[in-house]
């Protein structure tokens, strides 16, 4: 190994420490030797081809001092042969043992990466939905990246490179104290010369790209947002592209000065490093020659000398910050571990209980609901807060009771914030009561699986969510077996299928991020389409009219009766004309049911939704008031 790459060594090992000083966590390391387990036989192979490698790497120094001691005491030529064939099966060996180690290596890294990305990835979809309505999608998306591979360096990086540097370090100590004591010691000297800058400089080093990273990923903040269709909207509506503008090259000149510093620091840095090694290389070549011409000193013990220092420093340099190297792994393991600890707070019985065949009723009986608080559902590193948010636990349903019969349309309405999207959210069981239940045709919501609860109810809300894919694949999200007739018929009950058949791709048509290339009466009713393809007993609307114009809601209404039709429905209704012929209208009011009946007995009683109801209708010149 030359100078200059022990130099560009101790670089990277310096700018890569995490000054900040962790106890070992025992526990910590039980759980990550619990991922390590099913890569431990890999792992065993590894750490033995590190210490194959470590003998090769000090073996060849020893053998080119061999040949040198026989070419100038004229020695045989079968022996200078001999010795020199021996140096390129060393090399071969250490060719094919790099391999062999690059290979492990890379397969317990990925497969380390696979474990824990799988681990993460599943554990957060069973987060409840005030998980994501809390967590900086950014930061968490970061967990199952740097963090992992962070963590993953554990075993590719430290672990091996911990062992092979140990036993170079030993077998290189061990071979140039036997060849000469007094130039090893000498040699050691000048190793503090060699650290202390590399620290130094690498902390500096480091805290610019620190800052570089800092800028970088604000830029990719600011891009992702304004990139995006409503961002970018937002942008052009106020006019403010010179700004953004001008924001963003800010922040991208920032960086460009701190490469430019950091390529003359990183010059600077290594070409004082080589000196200093050239220095220490200088002493042991003027040194070892002295004495070998003095007759102490074999000339083949100095060219062995000269050899093994450059595998010398790298590896005491490589141990100096081992420590912090461990420590920092440690640190991306528990960042991931913190998010696997989280505890869902829906889980699923053991013995789920199957809702039975035919129509289904929803009842709800004495339900009381509270949000749950931010400490409960989320972590102050997700949310990039220093302290988590301590609101929380207020009631905002109290003793709700109602029950939609098989086949009935249940319409609640009231004013914003009454509580009826959370309705919607406990009967599809995004949350859990407090106290009560929520049944359907008598099975409680909590005994039945998240696949039973699916296959029974769908919902369909203001603001549908689609996929950057295909009209097909949006589709068949919620039947991924459906065959494209299937796909057709849902379409054509949606009142979709002659848009899409106009289309030049139809089915395989991409729609763009949360479907923004349709119109929003078309992305309703391709939700809808989708609610048709899943077939549930049970739908669920959550203003799914909201905010669509007349041309639009007319056209997604029609849609709609083909979705209710024979189904158990409850209608959380925008627009009071839509729910007109509901079985029965329910008014929520700050979380209790304030009036019920059909649309015409409350409009008979006077009461609140004869109110809503006028200030909709009776006075074309008063604005609708949102309910």
């Amino acid at each position: 190994m030359s100078m200059e790459v022990t130099a560009w060594m101790s670089l990277y090992h310096t700018m890569n420490q995490n000054e900040e000083r962790r106890k070992f966590s025992v526990a910590t390391l039980r759980r990550i030797l619990g991922f390590a387990r099913p890569h431990r036989r890999d792992l065993v192979v590894f750490l033995l081809l590190s210490v194959v490698s470590a003998v090769l790497i000090v073996a060849t120094p020893v053998l080119a001092g061999r040949v040198v001691d026989a070419i100038v005491g004229n020695g045989e030529v079968s022996t200078v042969i001999q010795l020199s064939v021996i140096i390129a099966v060393i090399a071969l060996l250490e060719a094919a043992v790099g391999l062999l180690s690059r290979w492990l290596s890379s397969r317990i890294g990925e497969g380390l990466i696979l474990d824990l990305r799988r681990a993460v990835f599943t554990h957060v979809q069973r987060m409840p939905v005030a998980f994501f309505t809390r967590t900086r999608t950014g930061a968490l998306v970061s967990r199952l990246n740097n963090d992992v591979i962070g963590a993953q360096r554990a075993f590719s990086d430290t672990l091996s490179g911990v062992v092979t540097n140990i036993v170079a370090l030993v077998l290189t100590l061990a071979v140039m104290l036997q060849v000469s004591w007094q130039i090893t010691l000498l040699a050691l000297i000048l190793l503090p010369v060699f650290v202390l800058p590399a620290r130094r400089m690498g902390r500096r080093l480091a805290a610019m790209e620190r800052e570089a990273a800092d800028h970088n990923a604000a830029m990719t903040t600011q891009m992702t947002e304004r990139f995006s269709a409503p961002g970018a909207t937002l942008v052009k509506l106020f006019g403010r592209p010179a700004d953004e503008t001008a924001e963003f090259t800010a922040r991208a000149s920032r960086v460009r000065d701190i490469g430019v510093r950091t390529a003359v620091y990183q010059w600077v840095f290594v070409t004082a490093l080589i000196l200093v090694s050239s220095l220490a290389l200088a002493l042991v070549y003027g040194l070892g020659g002295y004495l070998a011409l003095q007759g102490s000193l074999d000339a083949g013990d100095v060219v062995v000398l000269a050899l093994l220092l450059a595998r010398l420093y790298a590896p005491l340099t490589a141990l100096a910050s081992a420590r912090l190297e461990v420590m920092t792994a440690l640190v991306s393991f528990e960042r991931v571990f913190e998010v696997l600890d989280l505890v869902p707070l829906i889980r699923e019985p053991e013995a789920p209980r199957l809702v039975p065949a035919g129509g289904v009723s929803v009842q709800f009986d004495d339900v009381r609901f509270s949000y749950p608080s931010a400490s409960a559902v989320s972590l102050a590193s997700l949310e990039e807060v220093a302290v988590l948010d301590i609101r929380g636990g207020e009631e905002v349903l109290h003793g709700l009771s109602f029950t939609a019969e098989p086949g009935r349309l249940i319409a609640l309405v009231g004013s914003s914030g009454a509580g009826k999207s959370t309705v919607a959210s406990l009967a599809a069981r995004l949350y859990d009561v407090d106290s009560g239940a929520i049944r359907l045709s008598g099975v409680d919501l909590r005994e039945m699986s998240f696949d039973g609860i699916r296959d029974t109810i769908s919902v369909v809300t203001q603001d549908g969510h689609l996929w950057h894919d295909t009209i097909g694949a949006n589709l068949r999200f919620a039947r991924p077996e459906a065959t494209d007739s299937e796909l057709w018929d849902s379409l054509t009950r949606a009142r979709l299928d002659r848009l899409v058949r106009s289309l030049p791709d139809q089915l395989d048509t991409m729609i763009g991020e949360r479907g923004y290339r349709l119109s929003g009466g078309e992305r309703q009713r391709l939700t809808i389409a989708r609610l048709l393809l899943a077939q549930p007993r049970v739908v669920i609307l959550d203003e799914a009219t909201a905010h669509l114009d007349s041309q639009s809601e007319a056209a997604v209404q029609e849609a709609l009766v083909e979705a209710l039709s024979g189904r158990t429905s409850l209608v959380i209704a925008h627009r009071l004309s839509t729910i007109r012929a509901a079985d029965e209208i329910l008014v929520l009011e700050e979380g209790t049911i304030v009036e019920r009946g059909t649309h015409s007995e409350l409009l008979a009683t006077g009461g609140r939704y004869s109110e809503l109801y006028r200030t909709q209708f009776a006075d074309p010149s008063v604005q609708p008031t949102p309910v």
